[in-house]
């Protein structure tokens, strides 16, 4: 075996084995970059959202609701209730809330005959961007959304003042119409309106105490949609956490009077389909960034929009809500001494449905009545 070695064998063998090292260290370091290439463009992917399906084109879904043309050329679908609104003595502009459209008008499919025609009420409910037969709006914001509010009343020819109606998500709308188009209302309601937690002027004691109430995949939901609001589709339609509660229905959520109200919500799957239609996205999604976002003004900084007593502002609030909890509108209240502050004891987050609320609450805002 010493005959057959040779000078540098053990040299050769050396740098063989520098040159293998090295070539598998490379082709690790490359897998790793390629990996990490690939799990970012995975990652982008997912948090992208598909396309909206917007209604009246090719591939999408087609138009059967009346509609008017905005000024920036999107269309807003509605739907109107009680009498002809040429012989109305009072028009009202109703809001729907998250994940709902035009047909989930409460106040409207509640109130009775007798107090529809004896008042001479008349009520339009609308989707809002991006659901049921509405285009989406991508530039919505809390302004642009009271200047479609606006624009849809004066399309309509409901006059120079109008009365405003919104629950829960469509609660928090009437804020931005307080705030940019006060002059319009002839009077407002707000029926357990969803509240900003991140609203400068809640105390932070006390809006970490109601946040810290709600379930914990909320509270992780909550977060996201405030501080990384790009990732707020991706993390509703992931499979490893819990989504937002509101949105998979969990029983949790409900109130025990909630639980006896949803039966009669059942006329709801027949248009179910329709609200979403257009996509997730484009509606509830962004519905929950905007609501929850960062926004440009903070609804406790507001004036009284009637200081001459011309006009009025009714907060509605069941103080077993367990969806908008009744502590952060006590506050509210408080702060804001001009709103008329109605609270329901044992009542939860649908307590609009129950029977006889939606004559009482439209007496209070019409007529003045408690």
């Amino acid at each position: 075996m010493l005959a057959s070695w040779k000078p540098g064998t053990l040299n050769y063998l050396h740098f063989s084995q520098e040159h293998f090292t090295y070539f598998f260290a490379g082709m690790w370091r490359t897998i790793t970059v390629v990996l990490l290439i690939g799990l970012l463009a995975w990652a982008y992917q997912a948090t992208q959202p598909p396309p909206p399906k917007i209604c009246g084109t090719p591939t999408g879904p087609p138009v059967t609701a009346p509609r008017i043309k905005l000024r920036d050329g999107r269309h807003l679908a509605y739907k109107e209730h009680g009498v002809l609104k040429e012989i109305a003595k009072h028009k009202i502009v109703f809001v729907h809330g998250l994940s709902c459209c035009r047909h989930d008008a409460v106040i409207a499919t509640n109130l009775s005959l007798e107090l529809i025609e004896g008042l001479g009420i008349y009520i339009v409910s609308f989707d809002r961007p991006g659901y049921g037969e509405s285009d989406p709006d991508t530039k919505r914001t809390v302004k642009s959304l009271a200047l479609d509010i606006e624009e849809l009343a004066d399309k309509l020819g409901l006059g120079k003042q109008f009365y405003l109606t919104g629950f829960s998500m469509g609660g928090q709308v009437v804020w931005g119409c307080l705030k940019y188009i006060p002059h319009r209302l002839a009077g407002a309601m707000l029926l357990a309106p969803s509240v900003n937690y991140w609203w400068p002027g809640l105390p932070s004691n006390l809006s970490t105490e109601v946040y810290y109430k709600h379930l914990t995949q909320d509270q992780w939901a909550l977060r996201v949609v405030h501080y990384i609001p790009w990732l707020f589709y991706w993390w509703n339609t992931q499979k490893w956490f819990p989504a937002l509660s509101v949105l998979s229905g969990k029983a949790d959520i409900f109130s025990s009077q909630d639980l006896r109200l949803l039966p009669k919500l059942a006329s709801k799957e027949l248009y179910r389909p329709q609200i979403k239609q257009q996509g997730d996205y484009e509606s509830i999604h962004r519905d929950m960034i905007i609501g929850f976002g960062s926004w440009e003004f903070d609804p406790l900084d507001l004036d009284n929009p009637f200081p001459n007593f011309d006009g009025s502002v009714h907060l509605w609030q069941g103080d077993d809500d367990r969806i908008v909890p009744v502590l952060l509108q006590r506050y509210i209240a408080e702060k804001l001494p001009w709103i008329q502050y109605h609270e329901l004891p044992g009542a939860g987050h649908m307590f609009p449905v129950a029977d006889g609320i939606s004559d009482a609450i439209v007496k209070t805002l019409l007529l003045g009545e408690k």
